[in-house]
């Protein structure tokens, strides 16, 4: 799986004129299941999101977890993460996994980030058209994968 975390303040997403996730100060995860990819990648990543130690302490040092900060997660599907551009000017989207497939590991992760890593979790919906609004912390962006690039 292929995640692009932010450190956000806030954020929201919207589908239809109607928001259906916000959160406060936490990450906003935009998330991508790859071809192949398993429960297994999932768990993972949800694992090594919570305890990534990229929010501020007493100090100001990143030291403090998503946990530690008591954030929440707001989860948003993107197939785009897995763009292949090394030939022509179209990006091919081929290295994500089938749109029933992908929806089904979406849903998984948004779940283990909520039930296993007891994180305060949104989302958005799947397969949607999406306004992504956030004001990101720092900035604070990682760019996160279970298994090295595919081709």
């Amino acid at each position: 799986m292929r995640a692009l975390i932010q450190r956000v303040t806030e954020a929201s997403v919207t589908v239809d004129g109607e928001v259906v996730g916000r959160i406060g100060p936490g990450l906003l995860i935009l998330i991508c299941a790859m071809q192949g990819d398993t429960e297994g990648e999932a768990d993972r990543l949800a694992a090594r999101i919570a305890k990534l130690r990229i929010f501020r302490d007493e100090a100001g040092k990143m030291n403090r977890s998503l946990r530690d900060a008591g954030g929440a997660t707001l989860v948003v599907s993107q197939f785009t993460l897995a763009a292949d551009t090394s030939r022509g000017n179209r990006p091919g989207f081929s290295a994500a996994a089938p749109p029933a497939e992908g929806e089904r590991l979406y849903e998984y992760f948004a779940n283990r980030m909520r039930n296993a890593e007891g994180i305060n979790t949104e989302t958005g919906r799947f397969g949607a058209e999406m306004a992504v609004s956030l004001v990101n912390d720092g900035p604070v962006t990682l760019w996160l994968d279970t298994d090295p690039p595919r081709n």
